[in-house]
């Protein structure tokens, strides 16, 4: 057997396959592959759904807000909408006050489909934590929860 090579008294290779940013990554991966075996029949990826039901809550946003709403980048969130855009499911229209803002709002179709795939995207939610039990779930939700609101306390807005 081949020995690693120490640095320092440091293996020289790091240890990806338990840091946080690689699990995070295949958790992520996973999340996005159970949601889309879920919602196979709508044709919607998890940000285009997040979208809908943001717009069912807040209808006629700006993009700006919506974006950060979802937590999607702003620089190509207007790729992700003309999507929904060209499916029906969304319209957009200038801001009256500021020519220069687009405000969207879901289409009927759009939020008919987004009511839709409410219960195949909480099938997808139970898959995801499946392996956890109730205890663990909601304590990873919590820990989740107070991850992203740490880092997103400390991004200039």
């Amino acid at each position: 057997m081949q020995r690693v090579p120490k640095l320092g008294g440091m293996e020289k290779s790091f240890k990806f396959r338990v840091a946080p940013g690689h699990l995070i990554r295949r958790a992520q991966q996973m999340a996005v592959s159970i949601f889309m075996e879920e919602t196979a029949g709508f044709d919607a990826t998890p940000v285009q759904f997040a979208i809908l039901h943001a717009l069912i809550d807040a209808p006629g946003a700006d993009q700006v807000t919506l974006a950060a709403r979802v937590a999607f980048d702003a620089a190509t969130f207007g790729s992700v909408i003309g999507r929904l855009e060209v499916k029906g499911w969304i319209r957009r229209e200038p801001d009256l006050a500021d020519g220069r803002r687009k405000r969207v709002w879901a289409t009927p179709d759009g939020a008919k489909v987004a009511l839709q795939m409410k219960r195949a995207a909480s099938r997808a939610q139970q898959r995801m934590l499946a392996p956890l039990d109730e205890a663990e779930r909601k304590q990873f939700r919590a820990l989740l929860g107070k991850l992203v609101a740490g880092h997103e306390a400390e991004r200039p807005r």
